[in-house]
């Protein structure tokens, strides 16, 4: 429930707590292709199931769309970060997610989207698929890989680079009604969007399922967010008023502390915009007691 001392923003209560985000490993890659359309089919399609890292391996999600000025081939593209829990994760759903997603795009090509850090092979591996007939071309100190294909030639960086990132800032939009917290969620997720460097990985960047560690049965490590389903409430310690009919969950995953920050406080501002005149009681947030992840974002900070 709110904290002690209420702090309302445009008839929203904000309540005093923080989300608990932890380190993970991240990387960014720039994909493009002859069309926008075709560059962004490739991208959504290698960030297909990549949700959470609890079921699919790594979280993943679209940047931001870029233009022929930002692009190593000067042609349309899209910038894509995934996060995992350890380096060799990392490798590894790189390596299948664009080999079998991007590699097979028509018209695509892939290059890093980070230089500095740890090496990750890129078309380093996935040059084997030309059986002999790859070659390679080296530009100043990078080196890309011609791998023939059906329409022409798959471009392929050799490695993109490894970075720091963090994993699982989230804010929690409390509503009256079902409609009136997906708006509000939508709106967050448009303004969230306009922050470079982070993702918000769940489906439309929205989740219903909030979930808490553990489980009554063994085999799960994470199981529903019972306080927060509205149709508990009568049977379980709730922390949901009578007032509150749907609960909304954002979370975010972000190359940067500064990029979570700054994409978190994007998307409340966004939701108290819209105030209680919209239907939004409460924006609150996920954590752990400070126990699981060392970067906390106490949510009564990011607003003003």
């Amino acid at each position: 429930m709110p904290g002690k001392a209420a702090v309302i923003v445009n008839g929203v209560s904000i309540d005093d707590t923080f989300a608990e985000a932890f380190a993970m490993r991240a990387t960014r890659v720039i994909i493009t292709a002859d069309t926008a359309a075709w560059a962004r089919q490739a991208a959504v399609t290698m960030t297909g199931f990549a949700t959470s890292v609890i079921g699919c391996g790594c979280e993943a999600g679209i940047e931001r769309e870029l233009g022929p000025g930002e692009t190593p081939d000067g042609r349309l593209g899209v910038a894509v970060l995934l996060f995992t829990t350890s380096s060799s994760e990392l490798a590894k759903q790189l390596e299948r997610r664009v080999g079998q997603c991007v590699l097979t795009s028509p018209t695509s090509a892939v290059f890093a989207g980070i230089v500095n850090g740890k090496p990750l092979p890129l078309g380093k591996t996935l040059r084997y698929f030309g059986d002999g007939y790859q070659i390679s071309k080296v530009i100043g100190t990078r080196r890309y890989w011609r791998v023939p294909v059906m329409d022409g030639e798959f471009i392929a960086e050799d490695t993109t680079a490894m970075s720091d990132g963090i994993g699982g800032g989230n804010f929690l939009i409390l509503a009256s009604g079902a409609s009136r917290a997906l708006a509000a969620a939508e709106a967050a997720i448009a303004a969230m969007r306009q922050v470079g460097g982070a993702i918000m990985p769940f489906p439309g960047g929205i989740a219903r399922s909030g979930s808490k560690i553990g489980s009554k049965y063994k085999t799960l490590i994470a199981s529903t967010n019972h306080p927060f389903c509205p149709t508990l409430r009568a049977g379980v310690d709730s922390e949901l008023g009578p007032e509150i009919e749907c609960v909304y969950e954002i979370v975010i995953d972000g190359l940067t502390e500064e990029a979570v920050r700054d994409s978190m406080q994007a998307g409340l501002r966004a939701v108290c915009a819209i105030g209680a005149a919209g239907g939004v009681r409460r924006l609150s947030a996920g954590n752990y007691g400070g126990k699981l992840g060392k970067f906390h974002f106490p949510l009564r900070a990011l607003l003003p």
